[in-house]
């Protein structure tokens, strides 16, 4: 948010971000199957950016290589994340950044599953609710106001 409103966290904490990821021979070679994992997951979502600051969700805290949990087999894909403070207005736009970003890298086959971390947000029941509801989600992204500002969050930042 920008133009004089008032910041709902002003002096967020902000965290060293984590390495880049090294790849393996296996995950260079495109005829061997190269089951996706956490960490995979974790580097789509670790850059998207927040809404309210300049800073990434992983510089936030708000996303967590630990909080990514991947079943390649079973094709599922759940994250936890933890928006920075318990009446994070904008947990509901994080939270649907984070799917949109899912839903437009991986395959069709995933089930994905993104909600808050338990106990971190004073609304959770309900914006887990809005984010595990498909037509609601859909619904979200038809709004072409509501899409503009997730494009943002997930567009690269020059630095």
């Amino acid at each position: 948010m920008s133009g004089g409103t008032r910041l709902e966290n002003a002096n967020p904490v902000i965290f060293q971000r984590s390495g880049e990821r090294q790849l393996t021979a296996s995950e260079e070679d495109d005829d061997v199957h190269d089951p996706i994992d956490d960490r995979e997951i974790f580097d789509l979502i670790r850059s998207i950016n927040d809404p309210e600051h300049p800073l990434s969700l992983e510089e936030l805290n708000v996303v967590e290589q630990v909080r990514v949990k991947v079943d390649d087999a079973g094709s599922t894909v759940g994250v936890e994340f933890t928006p920075t403070i318990p009446h994070c207005s904008m947990a509901t736009l994080i939270g649907l950044s984070i799917k949109v970003k899912l839903l437009r890298s991986l395959p069709d086959r995933f089930k994905i599953d993104v909600h808050i971390t338990p106990g971190t947000h004073a609304s959770e029941d309900a914006v887990n609710k809005q984010l595990a509801d498909k037509e609601r989600v859909a619904a979200a992204l038809e709004n072409s106001s509501l899409l503009e500002v997730v494009n943002q969050c997930l567009s690269t930042r020059s630095v």
